[in-house]
C-alpha cells in the first residue's frame, strides 16, 4: 500500500498542472501520480489527495462514485475552475464534492483554484452578448473578463499554494 495517491481528472492541463504540484510537495517515495481515465484500478493507499475540473459546480459522477467507495482513508480534495477567486464559490464546490466521501474517512480538507478555460467558451459569451438584452449585458461582460483573466491560470501563486495546503492537510493527520 502506498502512503500517498494524487488522482485527478483534467480535460484542459489544470487541474494536472496542480496535482503535480502536490505531488512533488508530498515526502517520500511511496506515492504515485495517476490520471483516473488512463487507469481502471488504482493502488490502494493510505492518504488520498484527488483533483477534478469543476463542471456545473461539482466534480464527475465517475470521481464521485470512486470517493464513495474509499473507507477509512484520509482524503483531500483540489480542483480548478474557470471562475475567479471567488472563496464561497469555491466552498461550495468543496461541500458538493465532499458528500461522496463516507463518513468514516478522515476528510483533511480542499483547495480549490481558477484555471483556463477553452477559447469556445470565450465565443459562447461572446454570442451571448450579441444576443443578450440590455439587464444581462454586465453579467456576460463580467464573463468575458473572468474568462481573460483565467487565460495565465493556475500561475506561480496557484502552485505555490497547492503546496502549501499539502502541509497543512498533512498537519491534519
Amino acid at each position: 500500500m502506498l502512503d500517498y495517491l494524487v488522482l485527478y481528472e483534467s480535460e484542459t492541463g489544470n487541474t494536472k498542472k496542480i496535482a503535480t504540484e502536490i505531488f512533488t510537495a508530498l515526502p517520500g517515495t511511496s506515492k504515485d501520480l495517476i490520471n483516473m481515465h488512463e487507469r481502471d484500478i488504482f493502488p490502494e493507499a493510505s492518504i488520498y489527495f484527488i483533483g477534478f475540473c469543476v463542471h456545473h459546480g461539482t466534480c464527475s459522477i465517475d470521481l464521485g462514485h470512486f470517493l464513495g467507495t474509499l473507507s477509512q482513508k484520509a482524503i483531500a480534495l483540489f480542483g480548478t475552475c474557470g471562475a475567479g477567486s471567488v472563496p464561497e464559490y469555491y466552498k461550495s464546490i468543496e461541500n458538493s464534492a465532499q458528500i461522496w466521501i463516507e463518513d468514516d474517512n478522515q476528510y483533511l480538507g480542499g483547495f480549490f483554484c481558477q484555471g483556463r478555460m477553452p477559447p469556445q467558451i470565450r465565443q459562447k459569451y461572446e454570442t451571448m452578448l450579441r444576443e443578450s438584452r440590455p439587464e444581462e449585458e454586465r453579467l456576460i461582460q463580467w464573463q468575458l473578463q473572468n474568462f481573460d483573466e483565467a487565460m495565465i491560470h493556475p500561475d506561480k501563486n496557484d502552485c505555490r499554494q497547492a503546496r502549501e495546503f499539502v502541509d497543512i492537510c498533512l498537519s491534519r493527520i
